[in-house]
């Protein structure tokens, strides 16, 4: 976390290894301070909708960022983004889904519920490393978001 507490990326994966590679990527590059991973679709709900294990957390604390899995357990991620879209308080937040899945329809229907950008996952580690490093970048530090209201 930052050091106002502000959660600048909420990091939604099941895959230990590739969520440890996210985040030793974007501490690197100095993009790590306020990362939140959640391994599966309902804690990313909760915690986005202060509910279950995050009940009490202010929702008005929005994340800058979440960067979504599509293959989750419990919700999937279509649904996490699906739910995230459908509520004023989450609406814009910006959404990346960054899967494995290079299937048309994943891709269609990831921009059919409102995503913001989606990546397939890189195989090779220097490559992975190169794309999420590129993801911080531009939605951290060039991309301009609306405000939490």
């Amino acid at each position: 976390m930052s050091d106002s507490g502000e959660v600048e990326i909420l990091l939604v994966e099941d895959n230990a290894d590739d969520a440890e590679l996210t985040m030793r990527t974007l501490n690197k590059a100095n993009l790590g301070n306020g990362i939140v991973w959640l391994k599966n679709g309902a804690l990313a709900l909760d915690f986005l909708f202060g509910r279950g294990a995050y009940a009490g957390r202010s929702t008005g604390e929005r994340p800058r960022l979440v960067l979504l899995d599509l293959k989750l357990p419990k919700v999937s991620g279509l649904e996490v983004l699906q739910q995230i879209r459908g509520d004023a308080r989450t609406a814009n937040i910006p959404v990346v889904i960054l899967s494995s899945s290079t299937q048309d329809r994943d891709i269609l229907r990831s921009y059919d519920l409102g995503v913001n950008s989606y990546v397939s996952k890189p195989v090779q580690f220097e490559e992975f490393a190169k794309v999420v490093t590129q993801l911080g970048l531009y939605w951290l530090l060039i991309n301009k978001a609306p405000q939490a209201s």
